[in-house]
């Protein structure tokens, strides 16, 4: 598929970026995949996978590395999510993904907004890995959990998680990305190309 000026598929930047693309699949907190994504595939804006690779690149001497869960998000998609947050009965991930809030307030809580930065192509959830096996360092709650304990300073986790998150938290600011307060995994490029353009295109 042909992109839009600037942007590009993260594999083709660096290729040992884990991508797990949850809205593709039943894994997430709608419990079914989400319209607009047709491929499990993460697309950035150029300069956004190049300051991941950059980051990939320091990491893996550690034997850690990164993986992806959300990258580009359709406004489709979006619009999507605000639909599922009115229709009350369709409650299927509330246990596993938001127990303790209301479907309803996702968008006044801040754990997702109608105009996404997502949307705009510098904006990617992640976490870190270890290589040798794949898993993901312990970050106190699951990716997309809504909820208090997924709030970065939450010191409601055990030390280690903390600690991760501090370390993740911290190596993105100095890479250029700006962190929110609601969700651990959330950062968009400071200096992003596109800071008032929501695109459109489908992820495939």
């Amino acid at each position: 598929m042909a992109l839009p000026e600037s942007f590009v598929y993260l594999s083709d930047v660096e290729q040992t970026i884990v991508q797990d693309m949850k809205y593709l699949t039943n894994d997430n907190f709608l419990g079914r995949p989400v319209k607009g994504y047709a491929a499990p595939r993460c697309i950035l804006t150029e300069q956004a996978a190049g300051v991941l690779a950059k980051f990939q690149a320091e990491l893996k001497p550690q034997g850690l590395g990164l993986k992806v869960f959300d990258c580009y998000r359709p406004q489709t998609a979006v619009n999507d999510f605000i639909a599922w947050s009115e229709d009350h009965d369709d409650q299927i991930m509330k246990q596993k993904y938001y127990p303790n809030i209301a479907k309803e307030d996702f968008f006044t809580l801040g754990y997702a907004n109608k105009k996404s930065s997502h949307t705009r192509g510098s904006t990617v959830d992640l976490t870190i890995i270890n290589l040798d096996d794949n898993s993901e360092l312990e970050m106190g709650t699951i990716f997309d959990f809504m909820d208090p304990l997924s709030h970065p300073d939450n010191q409601d986790i055990s030390e280690t998680a903390y600690s991760n998150r501090m370390i993740l938290r911290d190596a993105m600011l100095s890479h250029g990305f700006v962190p929110i307060e609601t969700e651990w995994w959330h950062f968009t490029l400071a200096d992003e190309p596109y800071p008032d353009t929501y695109f459109n295109f489908v992820v495939k």
